[in-house]
């Protein structure tokens, strides 16, 4: 692409100097050669950031699933530590229920 640009500005600065320059045509063919290479050189950049956007997205869709996942382990851990200190603290005043009811009946 470098040296099709050189071609452009060659013709440019030759056409200043008063020596042969290029035909209209010509001219018309080599913008639309640079225009389409232009083109595909934005749809090659255009691509490849989609690319890295969707990587990026599922990186960090597995990230939220690895951390939903986590606390779905911890939220039914903690649910049943509550569950066990429920039932331990059911027992304890049952106990106290019952030393109140001893300490009564000696009274």
């Amino acid at each position: 692409m470098s040296q099709l640009a050189t071609i452009v500005v060659l013709a440019a600065t030759e056409a200043d100097s008063g020596g042969s320059s290029f035909e209209w045509p010509t001219v018309i063919l080599i913008l639309g050669v640079l225009f389409t290479a232009f083109c595909v050189f934005v749809a090659v950049v255009s691509t490849r950031h989609e690319e890295r956007k969707l990587r990026i997205s599922t990186g960090q869709e597995e990230a939220v699933r690895k951390l939903v996942d986590r606390y779905e382990q911890l939220a039914a851990t903690t649910l049943d530590a509550q569950q066990r200190t429920a039932a331990d603290v059911a027992e304890l005043r049952a106990r106290a229920t019952a030393i109140e009811q001893i300490l009564r009946s000696v009274d």
